[in-house]
């Protein structure tokens, strides 16, 4: 099988995940301040404990802090790992096959950038392959790393969109984001079930409508 694995520059992989400070996480926004140390997050954990009126020194809590500076190195593990890495093998075995490569309902978990709080959905996503796919569980992949960062459904929908189209280089890519927002399901207007959809398309996904609405047949019905 031939295969071809694109490498990426030093400067563009991620940072090293067990160093606990240093410059902006790898993914940060440019000017971002330098990553605090762990022991500035765990005592950040325990003034938040003492703002909503519990006691940060009861038994119960004591490690809490910890805990939750733990659970952020796994929810937004995304800002250490570069997307652009899960795609870069690629396989050229595929025939003369130049058609739709689906991969649909891709569970996926995030926290919303204007609360802190966790919108989870699934992904669907479609590209026209040019000679060459990558393996299916990199898409799942490039949509995690993105996921594991605070996001807008929006950005992220955009996100996933131009990291496929810039490697993979296909005549289209076509995402949708299916997902229920907590910040507007447990706090606000407290709209228990409502799901918001995003949709963005390029190359032959966004110039033919024909294209747009065979994808989305895909996604609903399983027929083109």
């Amino acid at each position: 099988m031939d295969t071809v694995t694109k490498t990426l520059t030093p400067a563009a992989r991620s940072s090293d995940p067990a160093v606990p400070t240093g410059p902006a996480p790898s993914g940060a926004p440019s000017g971002a301040p330098a990553r605090p140390s762990r022991a500035e997050a765990e005592a950040a954990v325990r003034v938040l404990l003492g703002y909503i009126g519990d006691d940060p020194d009861r038994e119960g809590l004591l490690d809490t802090p910890r805990r939750v500076v733990s659970a952020f190195d796994e929810l937004y593990g995304g800002y250490r790992e570069q997307p652009g890495e899960a795609l870069e093998r690629t396989f050229s075995e595929i025939g003369t096959y130049d058609d739709i490569v689906l991969v649909r309902d891709i569970p996926f978990s995030s926290h919303c950038e204007h609360h802190m709080m966790p919108f989870v959905g699934r992904a669907h996503v479609g590209y026209l392959p040019v000679e060459r796919v990558v393996g299916l569980s990199k898409i799942a992949r490039v949509i995690d790393i993105f996921a594991r960062r605070l996001q807008t459904q929006e950005r992220l929908s955009s996100e996933i969109v131009t990291e496929i189209d810039t490697v993979l280089k296909p005549r289209g890519v076509a995402v949708m984001l299916e997902a229920e927002h907590t910040c507007m399901s447990m706090r606000g207007v407290a709209k228990v079930g409502s799901r918001t959809i995003t949709t963005q398309f390029t190359g032959v996904f966004r110039d033919d409508p024909g294209e747009q609405l065979r994808f989305l047949n895909l996604v609903r019905n399983g027929i083109g």
